[in-house]
C-alpha cells in the first residue's frame, strides 16, 4: 500500500471499549484507503469483536496487550508499571516508528504522561498542549490548551500559539490564522498575572497573527482561529461548551414535543434543524492532538462512540501527510 498511514489504537480505553473503538477502526479503514490500524489490547476480546465485521484483514492487525490502565490509577506510575497495557504498547509502537500515530479514549492522564515519557517531546518544545477543535458559527477554532498544562508559564503559551497556528494553517488550510488569548476583557491591561505577562510576548511575535484578547462569550462566534490559554481555563471552556450544547439540544427537543402544534412544526423543521446541529457536533472533528511530540498522539473523549473514533483516526492522515511535526521542528529551529 503506497504512502499508507499506520495508526495504533488503544482498543481497551474508554467508556465504550472495546465495541465502539473496534467499530470505529473498521469504519476508518473502510472510509480511507491510506490507513492501516493496529489495535492494542486483549487479543481474544478484540478478535471476538472483529468477526462481526467485513473489512480488509491486511489493514487491521492486533497486537496483544493484556493489561489495562484505568482512570483511577496514578498516570506516571501506571505507565511505568504496566508495560503490557494497551496504552503503553501502542505508544511504544509510535516511539519505535512502527506506527505514525496513536489514538485513545482511555485515561487522559496516562495518555499525556505516556506521550511525554515514551514518545518524547520535539527538541525545543517546553510543554506539549492538548488542542481540540471546537465548533463555532464560522466553522471551528483550535483551543490550546484544554487539559495538559494547568500551571503553564508565559513562554509555554507563546509556544501554544505558534504550534496552534501551524496546525490550523496546514491541517485546516486557514491562511494566517487569527490568534487570541482568553481574557476577562478586551483591554490589554486586564487579566491575571499569566495573561498580563503573556500578552506583550504574543504581541511581539512577528510569525503569528495575534489579534489580542478574546472573552469567553466571543468564542462560539468564531472570534479567533487559535484560542490560547492554560489548561485549567481551557478545560472549563471545553466542558461548559459541551454541557451547554447538550442542555440546549435537550431543551429544544423538549419544547418541540410540548404541544400538538409544536410537534407538527417539529416534523417540518426536523431535517433543517438536524442538518444545522451537525455543525455543532464536536465528535465530527475527532480528538485532541497533543502537539509538540515526536509522534502524533490523539486523545478522544472517554465516552466516544464509533463515529468519533473513526474521525480521530482519519484526522491522523491529514496531520501526518502535512508533516506538522516537521514544520513545528523547523519553526522552533528558525526561532532559536
Amino acid at each position: 500500500m503506497h504512502n499508507s498511514i499506520t495508526v495504533a489504537v488503544d482498543a481497551m480505553g474508554g467508556d465504550n471499549a472495546p465495541e465502539e473503538i473496534i467499530k470505529g477502526a473498521v469504519l476508518a479503514v473502510q472510509d480511507e484507503k491510506d490507513i492501516k490500524v493496529i489495535l492494542t489490547g486483549d487479543q481474544d476480546i478484540i478478535q471476538k469483536e472483529l468477526v462481526k465485521y467485513t473489512y480488509d484483514k491486511e489493514r487491521i492487525i492486533v497486537v496483544h496487550a493484556p493489561e489495562v490502565i484505568t482512570n483511577n490509577e496514578a498516570p506516571v506510575l501506571a505507565i511505568r508499571r504496566k508495560k503490557n497495557s494497551s496504552i503503553v504498547v501502542a505508544l511504544n509502537l509510535v516511539k519505535q516508528k512502527e506506527a505514525d500515530a496513536f489514538v485513545s479514549a482511555g485515561s487522559t492522564g496516562a495518555v499525556l504522561a505516556g506521550g511525554q515519557l515514551l514518545v518524547g517531546r520535539i527538541k525545543g518544545v517546553e510543554r506539549p498542549p492538548l488542542a481540540p477543535l471546537i465548533p463555532t458559527l464560522n466553522g471551528v477554532s483550535l483551543l490550546v490548551d484544554c487539559g495538559a498544562n494547568v500551571d503553564a508559564r508565559a513562554s509555554h503559551l507563546v509556544q501554544f500559539a505558534k504550534m496552534g497556528s501551524i496546525y490550523m494553517e496546514n491541517v485546516l488550510g486557514i491562511p494566517n490564522p487569527k490568534v487570541a488569548i482568553v481574557n476577562i476583557g478586551a483591554e490589554e491591561e486586564k487579566g491575571n498575572q499569566l495573561v498580563k505577562e503573556t500578552f506583550p510576548l504574543l504581541k511581539a511575535c512577528s510569525d503569528i497573527n495575534f489579534i489580542g484578547s478574546i472573552e469567553a462569550r466571543e468564542i462560539p462566534y468564531g472570534g479567533a482561529d487559535v484560542i490560547v490559554c492554560e489548561a485549567f481555563v481551557g478545560n472549563v471552556i471545553l466542558k461548559l461548551y459541551e454541557g451547554l450544547g447538550a442542555a440546549l439540544i435537550n431543551k429544544i427537543k423538549s419544547g418541540l414535543m410540548s404541544t400538538t402544534k409544536s410537534k407538527l412544526g417539529a416534523l417540518l423543521c426536523k431535517p433543517a434543524l438536524k442538518e444545522t446541529l451537525k455543525d455543532f457536533d464536536a465528535s465530527k472533528y475527532g480528538g485532541a492532538p497533543l502537539l509538540g511530540l515526536n509522534g502524533l498522539v490523539v486523545k478522544t473523549h472517554g465516552n466516544a462512540k464509533s463515529t468519533e473514533v473513526r474521525n480521530s483516526i482519519l484526522q491522523c492522515v491529514t496531520f501526518t501527510k502535512q508533516h506538522i511535526n516537521d514544520k513545528i521542528m523547523e519553526h522552533l529551529k528558525n526561532n532559536e
